[in-house]
């Protein structure tokens, strides 16, 4: 599944992440808050919580819609969060397979989540975890080998 060769349907946990609006902007090279602009949310925030997702037991997730797999990338150039070099804005959603009572209890014990309940509380940024019975994930992209190597005989 975290090959994301396939399309997976199943139960797991929602995250639903909502930049408040106008406000502090995260978004410079210096990653400082700005004022004039209404995102909070960088793309360490949405790598933190796909990590912490996958440490609580996901077995395929997606963020924007995007299948993550091998060499998929959640990336900041400017303003704009990409994921697989496709644009996505808030509210940020980021689906996950797997276990959803045990990806709960440890999601909300992650850092994860922690991070988030402070942009929450600091600075009016809409959080919402969930469980979801019938999650649809889809494949991922389809990457072209350029190299490959064998390694032993």
């Amino acid at each position: 599944l975290s090959a994301a060769t396939t399309a997976v349907i199943g139960p797991g946990v929602s995250v639903v992440i909502t930049d408040p609006g106008r406000g502090p902007d995260l978004s410079d090279v210096a990653k400082q808050r700005l004022p004039g602009t209404g995102q909070v949310i960088l793309d360490r925030d949405l790598q933190l919580v796909v990590n912490s997702l996958w440490a609580s037991g996901a077995e395929a997730i997606a963020v924007g819609g995007v299948r993550l797999g091998p060499n998929v990338t959640i990336r900041q150039a400017g303003g704009a969060i990409l994921v697989d070099n496709h644009p996505i804005s808030s509210p940020y959603t980021v689906a996950a397979i797997g276990p959803p009572n045990t990806m709960l209890d440890n999601f909300n014990r992650s850092t994860g989540l922690h991070r988030l309940r402070l942009l929450e509380a600091s600075y009016r940024v809409g959080v919402n975890v969930s469980s979801a019975d019938g999650l649809s994930l889809p494949a991922g992209a389809v990457r072209e080998i350029k190299f490959a190597k064998q390694i032993g005989p």
